[in-house]
């Protein structure tokens, strides 16, 4: 049985690797894969009354063709602030506004593009690696010092860097599932 205070530390690191894969997911959101999804405006922010604010609480997004999203703003005095903000992401997308909605056509993704976007995917599982890792690092670091400090056995110090490491595992594990995942999906044509 490990000593509370090694357990709190274990599960610190376990909610920080959890944070890290679910960084993961939402990172993942805005990377287009091929067909429309209205979570790909998740990451735009529009200024509306001197405030960034997300896209989704100003208007209702839809995706009602495979290569289309509509943008329908709650106030249509916004209409012209949400063009702007969506052609300054970083997206590269081109939306029509008809002073009432907002379409927007998503292009065929070129073999080129699907291929810069694989390897936008693989530098944010990437990020999540080393934030994993860090949370490891500072984990064991710290188990390290409480095992001196509190003079705890040494074998409980190895056992908890053991749990430690199996959550490692575990969670980097689930980020290459995920990047599988999305790089079949962009790789799709």
């Amino acid at each position: 049985m490990i000593a509370e205070e090694l357990q709190e530390i274990i599960e610190l690191a376990e909610m920080q690797m959890q944070e890290a894969v679910e960084y993961t997911q939402r990172e993942f959101g805005g990377i287009r894969a091929g067909k429309a999804n209205p979570s790909l405006l998740d990451t735009v922010r529009v200024e509306y009354y001197g405030a960034q604010t997300p896209l989704n609480q100003l208007a209702n997004i839809n995706a009602p063709e495979p290569r289309l999203l509509t943008v329908e703003p709650f106030d249509k005095s916004s209409i012209n602030d949400i063009e702007k903000a969506i052609m300054s992401s970083p997206l590269g997308l081109n939306p029509n506004n008809d002073g009432v909605i907002i379409r927007i056509p998503l292009p065929i993704l070129s073999e080129e593009r699907r291929k810069q976007l694989v390897k936008m995917a693989k530098d944010v599982t990437e990020h999540s690696r080393v934030s994993i890792r860090n949370a490891r690092r500072d984990a064991n670091d710290t188990i390290k010092k409480k095992v001196k400090d509190d003079s705890l056995p040494e074998d409980s110090r190895f056992e908890a860097e053991d749990i430690v490491q199996e959550k490692t595992d575990r969670y980097s594990a689930q980020i290459d599932t995920i990047l599988a995942k999305k790089e079949k999906e962009i790789l799709t044509v």
